[in-house]
């Protein structure tokens, strides 16, 4: 072997061992559980929930646009039995002033008690609100920053193309 074939075969070595250490490091988009405990004490956790799909919404009782977007969720979570609404409050005073929103909108699905930790553990939130969608499989569909109507999350989980810059990565 001469040394151009060498370095060729030492090259490619070293190329194999590189894509098999990125693919052992690489954590695929929805991989990564999460572990959200409602306002009732019931755990939620990403895995535990595989099957169906999962939408997880970032709010605040002050937040307009939060508020107009929970009929629509709670529609969803009532017509969709393959899908889990998720509502995590965060920047809020007191937790009563998310039970007195939770009692006066009559949120049926569960609601978590959340702050800048619980919103890290999803990569952060920008503005509210966010939320993000993960496939039945585990997958992260996407995030979406401002108001969610129950027609466009339908359309994602139909996965038609005119749900497909709703979402982004």
């Amino acid at each position: 072997m001469n040394a151009s074939e060498k370095f060729s075969s030492s090259l490619k070595g070293t190329l194999f061992a590189a894509l098999l250490l990125s693919l052992c490091l690489a954590q695929p988009a929805g991989a990564r559980d999460w572990n959200l405990k409602d306002k009732d004490g019931t755990h939620y956790t990403l895995s535990g929930l595989r099957g169906k799909w999962v939408l997880v919404n970032f709010w605040a009782p002050w937040c307009p646009l939060c508020i107009q977007e929970i009929p629509e969720f709670i529609s969803l979570q009532q017509q969709h039995k393959d899908l889990q609404v998720i509502g995590v409050a965060v920047m809020y005073k007191n937790r009563e002033e998310v039970m007195d929103m939770v009692s006066k909108k009559s949120i049926s699905y569960p609601v978590v008690f959340g702050n800048e930790d619980t919103a890290g553990d999803f990569g952060g939130i920008d503005g509210m609100p966010t939320s993000f969608l993960y496939s039945p499989s585990g997958k992260l569909v996407g995030r979406h920053q401002g108001p969610l109507t129950q027609n466009e999350v339908e359309q994602a989980i139909e996965q038609k193309p005119d749900a497909a810059d709703l979402f982004t990565r």
